[in-house]
């Protein structure tokens, strides 16, 4: 190499990143025809990792830190280039940026009902919607399968990809686990529970780690309601068991779960709506039951349904008053909903 065409090469003293553009979580560091100053300072701020690749193999990763880039330094670079501890040289790498911050209040939602088996309904379509955070947990595995050598990786390309995995594990995680659509309407959290484990294992496998993972609504697409209907058609001309009777009233009252929810009212408005279900239940009930047996006695009523309210009542006042904790409340509620529902 010349005299002349030495001095025109351009040396690179400080590398360091500093988020300029936000949603960014991949940046490769502009080289052109530059080259690294053995010698040379490599800063990575908290919330940020580097990767060093040669010739499209990582050689070295570096977290939070300000680093010297020598020889000595960089052990696996140095071993790939056959260096010696005497050699002095600048050296030429490509280096990579990950922002490992969290990704937070990122919205998901089912595009397309997923399909699951219930043991109330024989098989059920569900949507549902929620949020979800996530972050960027092993720079190796993000680079290799994910991000690759382009000159910068965005959070919406990342949740393109992100989307498709979690709809394929909510699938198969709901399936495996045969929660009742009921139990997921009355306890969204059990939902978010079944599902979050798995998904964790399926971002881990790209490199991402998933932080936080909620169930904002569950709910089931209106063609069902005209299906149900169908049914109940086809049970009014052949006969409709007592089974089949019980789970649309559950139906009805599962319904109204997600509706009272969204509303102002607390309790008071879930205990509404759990009342408008079981009572539609029933007309429908005691209608179907005048057309299939005229001559049957009518069944007598249960108040029990009362009772239950009552208590949720007062239920709700002993945890306004701090008599009992916020997890004794949740958890003796959701054993009142179920035998409500029966």
């Amino acid at each position: 190499m010349g005299l002349g065409s030495f001095i025109k090469k351009q040396f690179i003293d400080v590398l360091q990143w500093n988020e300029e553009v936000d949603g960014v979580l991949a940046w490769r560091y502009p080289m052109q025809d530059q080259e690294i100053q053995n010698g040379g300072v490599l800063v990575v701020r908290e919330s940020q990792m580097a990767v060093f690749v040669n010739e499209g193999q990582i050689a070295d990763v570096f977290g939070p830190g300000t680093h010297k880039l020598t020889t000595q330094t960089l052990p696996v670079l140095t071993n790939l280039k056959n260096w010696d501890k005497l050699f002095d040289s600048p050296f030429k790498s490509d280096v990579y940026y990950f922002s490992t911050r969290v990704q937070t209040g990122r919205k998901w939602g089912t595009q397309q009902p997923i399909t699951i088996r219930d043991k109330d309904f024989d098989m059920v379509r569900v949507r549902a919607f929620g949020m979800y955070s996530y972050r960027v947990a092993d720079p190796r595995l993000f680079f290799k399968e994910i991000s690759g050598t382009r000159e910068a990786y965005t959070r919406d390309e990342v949740e393109d990809q992100l989307r498709g995995i979690l709809m394929a594990t909510m699938a198969s995680s709901l399936g495996s686990a045969q929660v009742p659509f009921l139990d997921m309407a009355a306890n969204q959290a059990l939902m978010a529970q079944q599902v979050k484990g798995d998904l964790a294992t399926a971002f881990g496998r790209y490199g991402i780690g998933l932080d936080e993972f909620n169930v904002a609504s569950v709910s089931l697409p209106e063609e069902l309601q005209a299906a149900l209907d169908e049914r109940i058609s086809a049970g009014m001309k052949g006969g409709m068991s007592a089974d089949k009777m019980a789970g649309f009233t559950k139906y009805q009252a599962a319904t109204a779960i997600p509706l009272a929810a969204q509303n102002e009212g607390g309790m008071a408005g879930i205990g509404v709506g759990l009342g408008a279900g079981v009572q539609l239940g029933q007309v429908m009930g005691q209608a179907l039951g005048s057309a299939l047996a005229p001559q049957a006695a009518p069944a007598a009523a249960a108040p029990a349904e009362d009772s239950i309210e009552a208590r949720l009542e007062k239920l709700k006042g002993l945890l306004d008053k701090g008599l009992i904790t916020a997890t004794d409340y949740d958890s003796t509620k959701a054993e009142l909903l179920k035998k409500l529902l029966g």
